[in-house]
């Protein structure tokens, strides 16, 4: 099934898709790479979006039959979420629909990613890994250099003396910059040595971004996609030549990470604000109206609400902040019904990531990073609220298209390269 198809058979009907696709080929690294900058909304990844989707509708890109339960998903959300936004009691009826509508348009940007990358595994995600690296450096460089004050009216950077780059909040930050990072520390466990010192540079800049976020939840994400990436590929892919090399990096790379967190840590400012943010609860976590306590509340309210509350009602309940955590707040926002149908989207996903990691193919390697990604991003999803993150969706529609696309030609090559 395509989105299109031409309409004749003529030289110039197949001009035209041809054009549109080696647009494309120029306009999608742009898309991605746009990700970072996020100081206004619509963002330009939105605004992009539209003009890559045309692109793509003109092209005639196929939508791929494995991508359908995904799709069903999405469909299963619409009328339930677009029901509760008629719940709501708070705030403009305009608002409430511009909110859910945000949702629904990130859900398809993941859908359009996986069948995008279900094409050509391989190619399709060579391009989105080199813009998407491209965003994740140049977002952790002005983060990092806004934070140590080494950068004129890096300011704009910064968000309660912490790195938020181009976000509008240093917990978006943080976990935007995890997917690249994944597929950088698989290059430095099993690419070629010759490029060891590059990918090791690309590395710590990344790390020191994640770093002066100062978000509990980035900092417990990367150790958990770094720690997955070793296991799977260590356990998966790796040769016992390569599984001798990963333990050395291993330890290597620890001592390396650890004195430059030393030194870091050795700037007063940067000690006393780790100390404050390593504590495993912060003030605004305990207490009947702390994070915790008004999650309690609104597993209660959710229950008394089988059709939703309707978007950003929470605040102006009871307690004024939000639940921060996505697996209520789509549950309050959507409907009993919507909430079950983004879940449903969540495990779907893990599932099948999971499922084709045991399936031996050259797609492995695309696969890798990205589930070790994922799956914190799910568990962080419960103490925090995600579905209007952008790369969130993308992450999801990488696994979607890598599994979707899982038997296809791996890399054009006989031996084994990494994107």
């Amino acid at each position: 099934m395509s989105i299109t198809t031409p309409l004749s058979n003529d030289t110039t009907d197949r001009g035209v898709p041809l054009l549109a696709h080696a647009a494309m080929r120029f306009l999608v690294p742009i898309w991605i790479g746009s990700g970072f900058f996020v100081l206004f909304e619509p963002a330009p990844y939105e605004l992009l979006f539209f003009a890559v989707f045309a692109l793509a509708i003109v092209g005639g890109m196929k939508m791929h039959w494995r991508t359908n339960n995904l799709l069903i998903a999405i469909l299963c959300f619409i009328p339930p979420a677009y029901i509760a936004v008629t719940q709501i009691k708070y705030g403009t009826l305009m608002e409430a629909l511009i909110f859910t509508t945000v949702t629904l348009f990130l859900m398809l940007t993941g859908y359009f990613i996986a069948n995008y990358v279900s094409e050509n595994p391989w190619r399709r995600m060579r391009t989105i890994n080199k813009a998407y690296l491209f965003a994740a450096l140049l977002s952790a460089i002005l983060g990092t250099t806004a934070y140590l004050g080494i950068l004129p009216g890096g300011d704009i950077f910064l968000r309660f003396g912490r790195a938020k780059a181009m976000f509008n909040d240093p917990n978006v930050y943080g976990p935007f910059l995890m997917l690249p990072t994944a597929y950088v520390f698989q290059r430095i466990l099993l690419g070629k040595p010759k490029d060891m010192l590059v990918n090791s540079i690309f590395f710590l800049i990344l790390f020191v971004g994640i770093f002066v976020s100062f978000s509990r939840g980035a900092w417990g994400h990367l150790v958990v996609t770094a720690g997955l990436v070793f296991l799977f590929n260590f356990l998966l892919e790796a040769t016992a030549r390569e599984k001798l090399r990963m333990i050395v990096l291993a330890i290597l790379g620890t001592i390396g990470l650890f004195i430059a967190l030393l030194g870091l840590l050795s700037i007063p400012e940067v000690q006393e604000l780790f100390v404050q943010r390593f504590a495993l609860v912060q003030s605004y976590d305990g207490g009947e109206t702390g994070r915790f306590g008004r999650q309690a509340w609104g597993y209660a309210l959710a229950l008394q609400t089988p059709l939703g509350t309707g978007p950003s009602q929470f605040s102006s309940m009871r307690i004024t902040e939000e639940p921060h955590n996505t697996y209520l707040k789509v549950f309050l926002d959507y409907g009993w019904f919507g909430g079950m149908a983004f879940v449903w989207m969540v495990l779907m996903t893990l599932n099948r990531g999971i499922r084709c990691m045991a399936i031996a193919s050259p797609n492995r390697l695309l696969l890798i990073p990205a589930l070790a990604t994922f799956i914190p991003l799910s568990i962080e999803a419960a103490i925090i609220d995600v579905d209007h993150w952008r790369h969130y969706f993308l992450v999801m529609g990488v696994i979607w298209g890598v599994t979707s696309g899982y038997d296809k030609v791996g890399p054009p090559r006989k031996e084994r390269y990494l994107p």
